[in-house]
């Protein structure tokens, strides 16, 4: 982990002071100094790069466009191609397990699309697109994420159902020729709790959800042979105490497997879960603040260490975490930068 690549919102209809794609050289300090500010088009919102680390792809979020980069030797980035693929509001990135292609979710779009990688990976035609139907002709579910299982067979693509459509959690199994996605479950949430996010454990069995509205996480036994799964547990993401507005953001696996974090926006904490290592069920450790305010993103380096991306204090907030105890602390690193709302790092 010696780059970081910083996405972040740019718009006035996001009250956003964000400037550009950010890259970053990790110094052995801990510090981050910014090699580039990359302008682009609007809202460079969440990044991913390829297998090989030598392209990365973004969406560019309340829009309907994506964009490639070429990884420069000096890990700076150059543009490559922007296309348009129509579905608005593009959330989420990632690539295939043969490097073939490049899935993308949106969010009022309701659609998965399969964009063909080009040889000089650059963004080709859209491949293959997916719908989660709406309870009309003509609405659909907004989806919000598009998440491998570890073996990338299959994804895991949440949804919202925002009135027109169904709060939900879908299994697809992935057709790694044609791009094609093929429904093996799906899990409908209770009305206005939204699901957001999965993080899958590296046991590849047991998948954790958090839902936006209900500020819960949800525990799921996951086959992933079949591309079933079962929903076996419900936890509150915030105290017993609070009374006010909350919107889960983020919820991952923190690198042992032992413990599970789910960020909270306008709350702005991080919830803690210990995880049973034989059942896979999970225990509320503690409440965290993150120290800024809006904690859209948080991710782990391959330092052990947690970065939390708060986008309303223009902020990158660095904490140590125990992996016995579950404790966050701050470093007291952090870094200034405009609307953060993604965090990529690479070698």
């Amino acid at each position: 982990m010696h780059y970081a690549y910083v996405g972040c919102r740019t718009t006035k209809e996001r009250n956003a002071r964000g400037e550009g794609l950010k890259t970053y050289e990790i110094l052995p300090d801990g510090s981050w100094k910014c090699l580039q500010c990359l302008e682009t088009e609007p809202n460079p919102s969440f990044q991913t790069l390829d297998n090989e680390g030598k392209y990365l792809y973004s969406v560019h979020g309340d829009f309907t466009k994506v964009s490639s980069y070429r990884v420069l030797p000096d890990h700076t980035l150059e543009h490559m191609n922007t296309i348009d693929i129509g579905g608005k509001n593009p959330v989420d990135v990632t690539v295939d397990r043969e490097n073939k292609h490049v899935i993308v979710a949106t969010l009022q779009g309701g659609t998965l699309y399969t964009i063909t990688r080009n040889e000089d990976g650059s963004l080709g035609e859209v491949a293959a697109k997916y719908t989660y139907e709406g309870k009309e002709a003509g609405k659909v579910s907004t989806i919000h994420q598009c998440l491998w299982d570890h073996k990338k067979n299959f994804l895991f693509a949440c949804a919202q159902g925002r009135i027109n459509g169904y709060g939900q959690m879908r299994a697809l199994r992935y057709d790694h020729e044609t791009g094609e996605f093929t429904q093996t479950d799906r899990f409908l949430s209770r009305t206005w709790d939204e699901p957001r996010h999965a993080a899958v454990h590296p046991n590849n069995r047991w998948v954790y959800m958090c839902e936006e509205k209900g500020n819960k996480v949800l525990f799921f036994r996951f086959d992933d042979e079949k591309g079933t799964f079962e929903a076996l547990q419900e936890l509150t993401t915030v105290p017993e105490t609070v009374t006010g507005y909350s919107d889960a953001s983020e919820v991952m696996v923190d690198p042992s497997g032992k413990f599970v974090l789910v960020s909270n926006r306008y709350t702005d904490s991080i919830a803690v879960y210990r995880i049973d290592p034989v059942t896979g069920y999970l225990r509320n450790v503690g409440f965290y603040p993150c120290l800024g305010k809006t904690p859209r993103f948080f991710c782990f380096g391959d330092n052990g260490k947690c970065y939390v991306a708060n986008e309303d204090s223009d902020t990158i907030v660095e904490f140590d975490f125990d992996n016995v105890t579950g404790t966050l602390t701050p470093t007291l690193n952090i870094l200034h930068t405009g609307s953060p709302v993604c965090i990529v790092f690479a070698d």
